[in-house]
């Protein structure tokens, strides 16, 4: 049976897994303009608390309302939090910024690329996420093109240094693919409790090296940059995970080192060079390859129960005792059903392919 659907299998996923990059692509050309005078540990830890006080601040503010049509946390979510957490807020950040100080800028900038990879192959190979070979192809050009952004004439330097980067790319690669486990749930809490802990760590491991804490005012436009680029680019790549899964949104997360060479250009006036045309046109024929996608197939739903914001749409027919406002989250179930549309590993579409 054949439904028709509301809006387009792109939306909302791929505008928030875009504005994802977006924010976090302007992250680098913003802190530079920080970095002088500012402690490295410090500063991204500065950055971090920015986005957890920040995240904090906000539920805070809106209180009840601000938890309104969200799943919360369960004491099942708990462990995978705590992995995602320990990966990609305590464990990568530190072995980046120790493989710094022992790699040359250059090899490090090539090494980063690695995260993109690491979440597509993890998904892959480990969550059996349906890849096929348009999206292999377009995230291939995608990671090409910041592969030649980051070239700077030189190779990658095989020392301690390039391991610990590359061990950080493999965390966070792990962090993404156990966020999407937790996904359904608040995206804000998340983000939230991922910042502050990445802070604390951060923060906590600069005061140890003597560093000293900045300028109220520097303070300031720090944890500013770091609760847009970092706090809000976190809570969108989340949900874009709901509706795209792991692969996609790292794909197009992928785009960020382009975002922020051109913030770059109009920020910090950086030449608009050939190297930047050409990853350019990579990164546009990724894009292109990946909004293209049509994955379409007739496909079986098992009986599902479960807990997540949603909209009453042709997954979600189910009765409720009197008027209620959407989107909106309770523990509801799913009837097997069988049908035939376009889709993403979302949520709901996390079968098998022969």
């Amino acid at each position: 049976m054949s439904e028709p659907h509301s809006h387009s299998h792109l939306w909302p996923g791929v505008p928030l897994a875009l504005g994802s990059a977006a924010l976090f692509g302007a992250t680098p050309p913003l802190s530079k303009l920080l970095l002088n005078g500012v402690n490295p540990f410090m500063l991204a830890g500065l950055l971090y608390l920015g986005a957890g006080l920040g995240l904090a601040l906000y539920r805070l503010l809106r209180g009840r309302q601000a938890a309104a049509g969200e799943a919360q946390l369960t004491a099942g979510d708990v462990p995978w939090l705590a992995l995602a957490i320990g990966m990609g807020g305590v464990i990568a950040p530190v072995l980046l910024m120790f493989g710094l100080t022992l790699n040359t800028a250059s090899s490090s900038a090539l090494l980063l690329n690695l995260e993109g990879l690491a979440t597509m192959a993890i998904a892959w190979l480990v969550y059996r996420e349906n890849v096929d070979r348009r999206l292999l192809f377009g995230a291939f050009a995608i990671l090409a093109g910041a592969i030649l952004l980051s070239w700077q004439g030189e190779g990658v330097a095989f020392n301690r240094g390039a391991l610990m980067v590359a061990g950080a790319c493999l965390a966070w690669g792990i962090d993404n693919n156990f966020t999407r486990r937790i996904s359904a749930t608040d995206p804000v809490v998340i983000a939230m409790l991922k910042g502050l802990v990445a802070g604390v760590v951060n923060v906590g491991l600069a005061l140890a090296g003597g560093a000293l804490f900045s300028p109220a005012s520097v303070i300031a436009a720090t944890a500013a940059v770091g609760f847009f680029g970092i706090g809000v680019s976190l809570v969108m790549f989340i949900v874009a995970l709901r509706h795209l899964g792991t692969a996609r949104t790292g794909a197009y997360y992928s785009l960020a080192p382009f975002i922020g060479a051109l913030l770059a250009i109009a920020i910090l006036g950086d030449a608009v060079t050939l190297k930047l045309a050409a990853a350019g046109v990579l990164m546009g024929v990724g894009l292109w390859l990946h909004l293209s996608e049509r994955h379409e197939h007739e496909h079986d739903h098992e009986e599902l129960e479960h807990e997540h914001s949603h909209v009453h749409d042709e997954h979600h027919q189910h009765h409720h005792d009197g008027p209620v406002s959407e989107p909106h989250s309770h523990w509801h179930r799913h009837a097997p059903m069988r049908h035939r549309h376009p889709h993403y590993p979302d949520l709901h579409h996390r079968h098998g392919h022969g």
